[in-house]
């Protein structure tokens, strides 16, 4: 033994302890982790070595960060009830901490580490609140019952806080299988994104270039298409020979560079699942359904009145959902092994001084046991919450309930997310097995009151901000594993920016709700309404089991094929819009790795991810700006006239009018596509237009994959960026 340390000491590799891994230095100081840790094998490269000390976790860094979090959560509350849809935001707090930085004096690539971790959690919280909690504000409750389930700050404030630290708490022993272990296999591209962007910003030269370029592309592309509105971001085309079938895409950068990072096997698993979805499964209902005048349910209207959309909304997602619970299960039992012995090696590392002691500064977690005391304390905190029904034992089973489903599908998120990015993570998905899975136990024991919706939709709002923040969490400590962060400064960072940006969500809920009234035109909610709708279909026994059983066994005849199910049930359960240009960059990856003869060695820091990391960070920048211009209104200086009619009595109407000046958007300010009357210039190539725009963009990844690639890879290999091995 002896000897072997010998020899490895004198080519550069430390031989500390037997614990943790010896490390050997590149000529970049990026340590190359060849040990195991707690049975856990690494090989990974950092950009920081493990043994390197500088400047992280900063009182300049953890002040940025809390207010990027506020920020952006503020920004996803009002997207979120606008339009049911979020804008992942640890990108752009990279691009514009290392921006602000460097205007104040500088920093390190840990420093904007930490304020890109703590402002993400903003993102997340708000996306899981504002998907769940305004349904209380949809709901009707009896008046006796109506107090305990009030919309009020202090029931938003305590869900989001509960809800956040469970997410970060879950992910704590799960750190060491999801991104250790699973390194080559779960890419998490945002998190791979966001480390690039960040060492290209500390490395700059023609790293920085090639992200730099990809964000100004990104930009640029989506300013013209989102903005401008140039042309149509999602193209579709009717196959006019097969009934129901329709082939769409959400032509967007970021949804470009998300499926050429993550290569063409997985984005084609996905895109196999929209297309069974789409031109299987929609035109059979459609088929078979055209001649049907009565209403089949869930639907309100006959499958002949139908558009593909409807179809999508009343049948299809229920069977996706169902793929979706059977992917989430099979993916908790194949963890469970790897879990259980995370947490007895944690457990052995409590009452083992000597082996904490030796644990190097990237393997360095909050302790275990501060993970389950904290955990046992939220749910106590939980089972006195005024929401919780029955007795002492009833209010804690359901809280117990609440951790259980938690923890299942902060794994479950955590996965998705580091196949197929946080973009296309289906956390409603998710949040409607929680809510059917509780409601059933509910009906089980008896529990079908009105009073009990609000119960059911409390416990599905705690699990959806979990498994958002544990998705975001778990993109976070990617991008810490790959630029040689501490997870411990990572968890604790995350923990305050739960915290403080749950200040701000729970104060713009209710100013919007106020000012504006959720559910009304301006505040749609659309992910709310679709919450309230379940839970009183399934205590009311309405909901379509056979749909949801469908794609359960559909999940299971993939796994039974050999394929893992859940890419394919996220392609299923998400429009095929969404699948399409993820399939194309997955496409053009494997283009480029054919014609510039990209080693497997190099395809994960060739100039191609470098330039796809951009283009995420210039669509989600981007997506930021839309959100503000549709938020703000402007004077256009014309009158428009309001008016009222009232009847004050039979036979007597008051009938009033006045003018008013007119307020529109801003974003209708810079609205091309209307003010000249595109759709008509363009004709019937209106969805080609749109086509040829993305070609385009396309072609210039895969050009710009080809950068320097005669001797630019090894390069780069040498600069420790991430590796991100394709599934």
């Amino acid at each position: 033994m002896s000897e072997i340390l010998d020899n490895n000491a004198s080519n550069g590799i430390s031989a500390n302890n037997d614990i943790g891994p010896r490390s050997a230095l590149n000529g970049d100081g990026a340590a190359i982790n060849e040990g195991c840790v707690d049975g856990v094998t690494d090989e990974h490269k950092p950009f920081v070595a493990p043994e390197d000390k500088m400047a992280e976790f900063t009182f300049k860094s953890v002040i940025l960060g809390i207010i990027f979090g506020i920020i952006f959560g503020v920004a996803t509350v009002y997207l979120g009830l606008k339009i049911g849809l979020t804008v992942s935001a640890s990108i752009p707090i990279a691009v514009l901490s290392m921006s602000i930085f460097k205007k104040i004096g500088g920093s390190t690539i840990l420093e904007n580490n930490i304020v890109q971790t703590i402002g993400s959690a903003g993102e997340s919280i708000a996306a899981g609140v504002v998907f769940t909690v305004p349904a209380l504000a949809l709901m009707t409750f009896l008046p006796e019952h109506a107090e305990r389930f009030d919309l009020d700050y202090t029931t938003i404030f305590t869900l989001a806080i509960i809800g956040g630290i469970l997410g970060v708490f879950f992910m704590i022993p799960l750190r060491r299988y999801l991104i250790v272990k699973e390194h080559k296999t779960l890419v998490y591209p945002e998190g791979t994104a966001c480390a690039d962007v960040l060492i290209a910003g500390e490395k700059g030269g023609n790293l920085a270039k090639l992200v730099f370029s990809g964000l100004g592309v990104g930009i640029l592309y989506k300013f013209l298409m989102s903005i401008f509105n140039l042309w149509k971001d999602t193209p579709s085309y009717a196959i006019k020979w097969f009934k129901g079938a329709i082939v769409a895409g959400e032509v967007t950068p970021e949804l470009l560079g998300v499926g050429y990072i993550i290569g063409p096997r997985i984005s084609g698993i996905m895109v196999a699942g929209g297309i069974l979805s789409a031109l299987v499964l929609t035109p059979l209902i459609k088929i078979f359904g055209e001649n049907v005048t009565m209403i089949i349910p869930p639907a309100d209207i006959p499958i002949s009145q139908m558009s593909m959309d409807d179809i999508w909304h009343y049948y299809i997602r229920y069977i996706g959902g169902g793929a979706v619970v059977f992917g989430g299960l099979v993916t908790m039992i194949k963890t469970l092994p790897t879990i259980w012995s995370s947490f007895a090696a944690s457990f052995k590392e409590i009452f083992s001084a000597v082996a904490a002691a030796k644990k190097i500064r990237t393997e360095n977690d909050i302790p275990l046991y501060i993970t389950a005391l904290g955990s046992i304390a939220l749910v106590v905190i939980l089972a006195f919450m005024p929401f919780m029904p029955g007795d002492h034992l009833a209010k804690f089973v359901t809280a117990f309930i609440v951790v259980f489903f938690g923890f299942f599908f902060v794994t479950v998120s955590s996965r998705i997310v580091g196949l197929i990015g946080s973009s296309s993570n289906p956390i409603s998905g998710m949040t409607i097995t929680t809510l059917m899975l509780t409601c059933l136990l509910f009906v089980a024991v008896g529990w079908t009151g009105k009073e009990y919706a609000g119960v059911a939709l409390c416990v599905g709002a705690i699990v959806c901000i979990a498994a958002a923040n544990g998705g975001a969490t778990s993109q976070d400590l990617k991008t810490g594993y790959l630029v040689g962060a501490t997870p411990k400064w990572q968890q604790i960072g995350l923990i305050i920016g739960v915290v403080t940006s749950s200040v701000a969500i729970g104060i713009t809920l209710l100013q919007l709700h106020e000012s504006l009234g959720i559910g009304s035109k301006e505040l749609s909610a659309p992910k709310a309404q679709l919450m309230s709708i379940i839970i009183g279909g399934v205590l009311d026994q309405t909901l379509p089991w056979d749909l949801i059983l469908v794609g359960f066994f559909m999940g299971l005849v993939m796994e039974a094929c050999g394929i893992e199910a859940l890419p394919f049930a996220v392609g299923a359960y998400l429009p095929l819009s969404a699948s399409t240009p993820i399939m194309a960059g997955g496409f053009i990856n494997l283009i480029a790795s054919k014609i510039y003869k990209i080693k497997e060695s190099e395809s994960d820091t060739s100039p191609g991810v470098l330039y796809s990391s951009g283009l995420i960070a210039g669509g989600a920048l981007t997506g930021i700006a839309i959100a503000l211009l549709k938020g703000f209104k402007y004077c256009t200086g014309n009158l428009t006239t309001a008016s009222v009619n009232l009847q004050l009595m039979p036979l007597v109407n008051l009938n009033a009018s006045w003018p008013i000046m007119q307020y529109e958007p801003i974003a209708n300010y810079f609205d091309i596509y209307t003010k000249f009357n595109l759709e008509k210039v363009y004709g019937s190539a209106n969805d080609l237009v749109a086509v040829v725009f993305f070609t385009l963009m396309a072609a210039a990844l895969l050009y710009m994959a080809g950068s320097g690639t005669g001797s630019a890879p090894e390069n780069v290999g040498e600069a420790g960026v991430a590796k991100t091995a394709k599934a």
